[in-house]
């Protein structure tokens, strides 16, 4: 039996995941209820009309990520990561988010936990322009345990945005030669998470106390791995009122096998990325995992983590320099990490060697 470390073996199965998926076919019935025309289906998610714009809509949950809140005794943050997960995904389509709702299940509704967690919240809404219309928090105490006793809590955010017809971003017209430019990720995001926590903390078998500081880092690993989310809202809407953008990727759960989905939509390519500006939280993830004799792959890692790059554009070649310069007013570190080729599959150029991902 292999002694390699993956996030199947974390608890996060992609096989089974996708395997579970499939069950959504079921809800397929349900589009028959659209009042106002047909759903369009995309690459990762689906809109439906309203009116004269489409309407995209979806809910996300920041996951294991707010057991090292409370591993921290930090709470502050954790709401901009909630909100980050819905509205890059609402962007996928080219649609504006409008709103977010939150949906929080805890122990016990802390007064002081429930503000900390707005603080987060109103962040990340003010960050990406929506506005908060409501929301929910339930006191499930003998549904959530968490760490500390009346400090567990789990967070969920939903998020709608709009788009007119001819400004969807369909990803289906990519074609080999396309330039993939990737937005700088802030760290680890919120995916991942239960990869890291079993490597690095020593409260789920790992190497470190949480508020060590290893040699590689310049603060707290928790406090490393606690970064939020960056919201790339504005600076993505930016592009979209100049350039001409084929396909928009959310770098997250799967990291780089995300691009699977744009190449169902554009038949008969693939995608080879060659630029990587891993954060040192990732070197040290695999770097322990090494030692404690679990040992993570290249390749699991960038099927795993965003490495560097949390959000891509795909584009053409020719308006490349241009996407990058306009990206960076928008204070995004941006450049070119990858292109379309005609592969069919998606290949990593990474540490001198050519990794085949999917």
């Amino acid at each position: 039996m292999s002694k390699e470390f993956t996030y199947a073996k974390a608890g996060v199965d992609r096989e089974l995941r996708a395997k579970s998926k499939e069950t959504l076919k079921r809800l397929l019935a349900t589009y028959k209820y659209s009042r106002y025309g047909k759903i369009i289906r995309l690459p990762y998610g689906n809109i439906f009309p309203f009116g004269d714009r489409y309407l995209d809509f979806v809910i996300e949950g920041v996951g294991s990520k707010v057991l090292l809140t409370q591993l921290a005794d930090k709470y502050d943050t954790i709401g901009i990561d909630a909100v980050a997960l819905a509205v890059n995904d609402v962007i996928r389509s080219g649609a504006k988010p409008l709103a977010i709702v939150d949906n929080i299940h805890a122990q016990v509704s802390n007064p002081r936990l429930v503000d900390e967690w707005m603080k987060g919240i109103a962040r990340g809404a003010s960050e990406s322009e929506c506005f908060v219309p409501a929301g929910e928090i339930g006191d499930v105490a003998e549904v959530i345990k968490g760490l500390t006793k009346g400090k567990g809590f789990d967070m969920v955010v939903a998020s709608i945005g709009e788009v007119a017809e001819e400004d969807i971003v369909y990803g289906n017209n990519i074609k080999p030669g396309d330039v993939v430019i990737g937005l700088r990720s802030s760290g680890v995001h919120s995916n991942g998470i239960s990869l890291a926590r079993k490597v690095l903390f020593k409260q789920w078998g790992g190497k470190y106390e949480a508020f060590a500081i290893p040699d590689e880092l310049n603060r707290e690993i928790v406090f490393e791995v606690l970064e939020p989310m960056k919201i790339y809202v504005k600076p993505v809407m930016n592009v979209l009122k100049e350039f001409n953008v084929k396909g928009l990727v959310h770098i997250t759960g799967d990291a780089y096998l995300k691009f699977n989905r744009l190449m169902e939509f554009s038949k008969r390519i693939g995608f080879e990325f060659d630029n990587f500006k891993p954060h040192p939280i990732f070197q040290l993830i695999q770097d322990t995992a090494k030692e404690l004799e679990k040992p993570i792959t290249d390749e699991e890692m960038l099927k795993t983590f965003n490495m560097g790059w949390g959000f891509a554009i795909v584009g053409e070649k020719n308006e490349a320099d241009n996407v990058i310069g306009t990206l960076e007013k928008s204070e995004v570190e941006a450049q070119q990490i990858g292109r379309a080729t005609n592969s069919r599959k998606i290949v990593a150029m990474y540490r001198g060697r050519k990794l085949e991902l999917g």
